[in-house]
């Protein structure tokens, strides 16, 4: 074991998941810069260490110093004080303030900090309100740091340090001792094998009641990710054994099996009333899945109670001045899609590319304006409200926002008690609607009760392509209500004749009906919208892609980085989006002088760098699939400023993680979205993730040019799997049940 010290100059890697660390050190007395390597907590530019591990010496990048143990210790040089204070350790403190406090008191910087604080206004161009400021940001990172300590002391990785010291605050140690899978529930980005972690540091025996409460609602939680609203009881005691095994145990299933029944009789859980028909068990939900789906079956059947009185033969006499005045006709699955709208509580259209879902729509908000309806258009994305406010000519929100979600009480404002305003709500891109969306939406539906028997019902349009990939989130809501066939559906079948020169149309047709697509091969004067680059590896479609974004595109007149968007089966491997984003953000948004940027959990994120939101941020009123572009970078402030649509967004650095770079994004992800020119490369590395569904999503996501990498063998694989993986879900029946 050696020692070594000195002031880290940069950091040449960190990974957010384990804390791995390439950095190069400057250390005394000498000229040439040391790279280190090890596990640390919270390691900035600027930082003085003192380090005890060994030197290697790696066969491609030279020796190195590999770090067992290490602590922090205060800069010992005017140099090394600025630089630590300027490294966005402390909020507030930039590069050029960091300077000017050094100057002025030297190496009593920190010594200033710590007990004498108010003095920094006597630095030129720091208040009174600054230091206030500096001092709770100061005060903050120290508790920090004990955290990440603490935390480091048990084994796990500390990257989250920051978001569990703003969920629990001063509380933070004593919360994560006391019952340390709380984390799972309360921080995001903290799953249960972190906790899981934690735990067995802090002595919690892995067969413990306490873990195998905390396991079996982790594995319904992970089967929810799948889709999957509830899980048969055979299924989840299988899942909660494999989940719990470790090295030294392994659970008991009848022990589980019985622990999940004690779970019912307690309200932790909640068992079907019967076995289910075709799997011959009981399903086991968590409490709120179970509470969203009977309840959204509930409301569907209240809305379906009171049919409509309309007089058919004026709305036909509408629809045939309507049909003049335009000069578009509509076909007769168009007319009575339009004719059902009229006098339906709840409509279902559905139907794919080319068959005139968008014109039937705007079509149906016309009657409905003319018949003197007050009318609300929602989608589940935003990219999704605005092409369907584009297309009718009204304003759209997204479903969140039409629900008016309230950040102080995390629930929507818009429910059974205060519903939407509009009698006709039209929702476009209904696939993507998982259970709670579904149940939130359906909730706020105005519908007539005996309390309020003059109300007037609302009317609701659900617009979408069951051919698509189903939500990300829990259950098959549109799937669901279609197969209960207790509501009116019109699926469009027509191609019309102007959609039937696309070939991502007639492709996307094609791949429904089990056949592989026509593609062009690609070339400098294409003749066709669908285009075909054959690339036997990987490394070859990542070189493919390169040169399609760099010479083909802008020679078509495409800007690279506004109009091309690459869409991936899977994020890892040489053509996911981790890989890709990296290469792409090199080459549309290269590092430049003028350009601000941020390395941050092993990510660089760059002004112009355009991103993609991860997770529901209720807060900030981004959702989950949500695009934008990096405007601004405030070192000082610590703050990226991320700009969607019409909105700028701000992120603390502390909330990073729920943002991602976006040149590349999963196929999952792109849906609701449509893009000028889609790149998609298919591989059999992606073998788990290729189905039908999958492949038509990601065509059909192209506007005007979409471009296949891959190989033929992948795509006839894609086009053979008819995934319509089995989802757990009890809507349909449901449905039927409260006929």
């Amino acid at each position: 074991m050696e020692s070594l010290q000195g002031v880290v100059e940069r950091l040449t890697y960190y990974s957010e998941e384990s804390g791995y660390t390439v950095a190069r050190l400057k250390a005394p007395r000498t000229s040439e810069l040391v790279t280190i390597t090890g596990n640390f907590a919270n390691i900035q530019a600027g930082q003085t260490l003192q380090l005890h591990g060994t030197w290697k010496d790696h066969p491609k990048f030279g020796t190195q110093f590999q770090v067992t143990q290490y602590r922090e210790t205060k800069p010992a040089t005017i140099t090394g004080m600025e630089k630590y204070l300027g490294s966005g350790l402390i909020k507030g403190v930039g590069p050029v303030t960091a300077k000017r406090i050094v100057a002025h008191f030297g190496l009593e910087t920190l010594n200033i900090i710590e007990q004498q604080i108010d003095r920094l206004v006597e630095v030129p161009g720091i208040a009174h309100k600054r230091v206030k400021l500096i001092q709770a940001a100061w005060v903050t990172q120290k508790a920090i740091k004990d955290v990440m300590l603490f935390l480091q002391s048990h084994g796990v990785s500390t990257t989250y340090a920051v978001k569990i010291y703003k969920q629990y605050g001063d509380a933070a140690i004593a919360t994560v001792t006391h019952n340390p899978y709380q984390l799972a529930t309360d921080v995001y980005g903290i799953g249960f094998v972190t906790a899981d972690a934690i735990a067995r540091n802090l002595g919690i025996a892995p067969g413990s009641e306490f873990r195998y409460r905390a396991g079996m609602l982790h594995v319904l939680g992970e089967a929810s990710e799948e889709g999957h609203c509830f899980l048969p009881g055979d299924e989840l005691v299988d899942r909660v054994v494999k989940r719990l095994a470790i090295a030294d145990h392994r659970p008991n299933p009848e022990q589980v099996s019985s622990l999940s029944e004690q779970m019912v009789v307690e309200g932790e859980l909640v068992k079907t009333e019967a076995p289910i028909a075709g799997l011959e068990q009981f399903g086991y939900y968590a409490p709120p899945f179970f509470g969203a789906e009977q309840k959204l079956a509930d409301r569907v059947h209240q809305l379906l109670q009171q049919p409509l009185a309309v007089d058919g033969a004026r709305v036909q006499r509408w629809l045939d001045r309507f049909v003049e005045t335009t000069g578009t006709p509509l076909s007769e699955q168009q007319r009575h899609a339009v004719s059902m709208a009229a006098s339906q509580r709840v409509l279902i259209l559905t139907g794919g590319p080319g068959c005139g879902k968008t014109f039937t729509t705007r079509t149906i908000v016309a009657l409905w304006k003319a018949m003197g309806k007050s009318i609300t258009l929602a989608s589940p994305t935003g990219r999704a409200a605005q092409r369907l406010s584009e297309m009718t000519g009204q304003e759209a929100k997204t479903v969140h926002r039409l629900l008016e979600f309230d950040p102080k009480t995390m629930k929507f404002k818009r429910d059974v008690d205060n519903p939407i305003p509009a009698q006709a709500i039209v929702v476009d891109e209904a696939s993507m609607l998982d259970l709670f969306l579904a149940n939130s939406l359906l909730k706020a539906i105005r519908v007539s009760t005996q309390a309020n028997a003059n109300a007037l019902d609302a009317q609701l349009l659900l617009v979408g392509d069951t051919d698509q990939l189903p939500s990300v989130g829990p259950g098959a809501v549109l799937q669901d209500l279609i197969a209960s066939e207790q509501i009116p559906v019109v699926r469009l079948t027509q191609v019309f004749r102007q959609a039937q020169a696309s070939h991502i149309v007639r492709n996307a047709h094609r791949i429904n009906q089990g056949q592989c697509p026509q593609l062009e091969p690609i070339s400098d004067t294409p003749q066709s919208d669908c285009l075909w680059l054959g690339a036997p590896e990987p490394e070859d479609g990542v070189q493919g892609i390169q040169d399609i974004i760099t010479d083909l595109l802008p020679s078509l007149g495409f800007d690279p980085a506004r109009d091309v968007q690459v869409l991936c089966p899977m994020t890892r491997g040489v053509v996911g989006t981790r890989h890709l984003n990296t290469v792409l953000q090199q080459l549309i948004n290269p590092p430049s002088p003028t350009k601000a940027e941020l390395v941050r959990g092993g990510m660089t994120l760059r002004v112009g760098d355009r991103v993609i939101q991860k997770v529901n941020d209720y807060d900030r009123e981004v959702f989950n699939g949500d695009l934008g572009t990096i405007a601004a970078i405030d070192v000082e402030e610590q703050e990226v400023i991320v700009r969607f649509a019409e909105r700028s967004v701000s992120y603390d650095y502390a909330d990073l993680n729920e943002i991602a770079l976006a040149w590349a994004v999963t196929i999952h992800k792109s849906q609701g979205s449509e893009y000028p020119v889609v790149i998609l490369p298919i591989y059999m590395q992606h073998y788990l993730m290729l189905s039908r569904n999958l492949i038509y999503t990601g065509l059909t996501r192209a506007k005007q040019l979409a471009i296949v990498v891959g190989t033929q063998k992948a795509i006839a694989l894609a086009v053979r799997q008819v995934k319509d993986q089995q989802r757990y879900t009890l809507l349909d029946q449901r449905l039927q049940e409260t006929r």
